[in-house]
């Protein structure tokens, strides 16, 4: 009892891992070429070409991601109840594809929010069901290694894209180091590629999976009680340390405001993907040896030196050597806090658990990122206490966020494959 009927099967064939894990990792790193082509150049699109404040640009992204939070409940919690994931990813990833084209004709950053909320809508329905898909159809064992090598492929396409990106924008000006309405256009139009072949790789590649105690069309549905008391303290753990944690946006900004150019703030982002991307799946791997608490803490020790560096951060060679800090971070920590929601719930509310813990992380998204804006720039009078003030709250967050979570005691419980 509890083999899946498609990944289980073909385990040996790759790695120890099955096609679906293959498939979504596929996915994931076309979807990133995609979005990393558009999504850095984004923020100062906004600021330089459309005039949004930091507070707008706040806004922004708290909206798009507190939209994808809620939707990331609901599409988890069904997917258990229907005892499908497939069709709610591959619907998701197909939304966020159809809605990147209005980025070319948006002229105002409302149009840019209204944008952005169609992308996180997609993203809300496709990830609670894709990250059960990939714990249904693993060994519990080799958790963190698939989850490890899928934040690997999501982060290898981001290197990809924001490598186009440099190359798009040279072609343009011979030195990439400027960003205009139609620079800006060319690049969208080219990230619409990866992103429809993303949505054919999963569509084609992945098999429904089926799980003892999950059955389509059952009729009981997992409720939050049956997550478990470890998982939910887990998760206020982490809606605690996601209260820092402002959007990237300001990362790229900060990097503008210590004297990086358009073509330089690509490039670091390039770096940092490419330190997330080699350190993701051997991170994922140790923490199926050393355990997901003392990755996780690892991680945010070295999240919250990197945001206080940046509140420090005089020059821009201080933002590169940071994001290069900031890319092995996410690699110790991404993959590890993803094997860690399998590890913590039963296999019949996976896709419930997936929806909470990445609703919880996303609804702060909406006070963090305003709270930066505002701490930055200020709002209507109120606020603005300069550029490192955000970066200097985000550190206090997460090192109160290490102190309590070293002191949760975290057991895996024993269930099916």
């Amino acid at each position: 009892m509890g083999k899946d009927d498609a990944g289980d099967r073909d385990a040996r064939k790759a790695g120890g891992l099955s096609r679906n894990v293959w498939a979504a990792t596929v996915t994931s790193f076309l979807t990133d070429v995609s979005s990393e082509m558009v999504s850095n150049v984004l923020p100062l699109f906004l600021a330089n070409v459309l005039g949004a404040s930091t507070s707008a640009i706040g806004l922004i992204e708290g909206v798009a991601e507190t939209t994808s939070s809620l939707l990331k409940m609901a599409s988890g919690w069904l997917s258990d109840r229907l005892g499908r994931r497939k069709e709610l990813a591959v619907l998701g990833y197909a939304l966020s594809a159809c809605a990147k084209p209005f980025l070319y004709v948006a002229r105002t950053w409302g149009a840019v929010l209204g944008v952005r909320f169609a992308d996180r809508v997609g993203k809300g329905l496709r990830t609670a069901p894709r990250d059960a898909l990939v714990a249904d159809s693993t060994d519990p064992r080799r958790r963190g290694l698939a989850f490890g090598l899928h934040r690997a492929g999501d982060t290898g396409g981001a290197v990809l894209g924001i490598a186009l990106a440099i190359l798009i924008l040279r072609s343009i000006d011979g030195t990439g180091s400027g960003l205009d309405r139609a620079a800006f256009q060319r690049l969208v139009l080219f990230s619409l590629i990866p992103a429809f072949l993303a949505v054919a790789v999963l569509a084609l590649g992945v098999r429904e999976v089926r799980k003892a105690g999950r059955s389509a069309g059952g009729s009981s549905s997992p409720g939050i009680r049956q997550l478990g008391r470890p998982f939910l303290l887990f998760v206020g753990i982490m809606v605690l340390f996601t209260l820092g944690n402002s959007s990237d946006a300001f990362l790229i900004l900060r990097a503008q405001d210590v004297g990086l150019s358009v073509a330089s703030v690509l490039a670091m982002m390039l770096t940092f993907n490419l330190v997330y991307a080699a350190v993701a799946t051997p991170a994922g791997a140790l923490s199926d040896r050393l355990g997901r608490k003392r990755m996780l803490l690892a991680g945010w020790s070295l999240y919250a030196l990197t945001y206080l560096g940046f509140s420090l951060a005089k020059a821009g060679w201080h933002a590169w050597l940071l994001m290069l800090v900031y890319g092995v971070y996410y690699g110790l920590t991404e993959g590890a806090a993803k094997a860690l929601v399998a590890d913590l719930v039963p296999a019949r509310a996976r896709g419930t658990a997936y929806g909470v813990f990445n609703a919880a992380i996303g609804l702060m998204a909406l006070p963090a990122s305003v709270a930066a804006g505002i701490l930055w720039q200020g709002v209507g009078g109120w606020g603005g206490w300069g550029a490192s003030a955000p970066f200097a709250f985000g550190a206090a967050m997460a090192f109160l966020a290490a102190i309590l979570l070293g002191l949760l005691p975290l057991q895996a419980r024993q269930q099916e494959a």
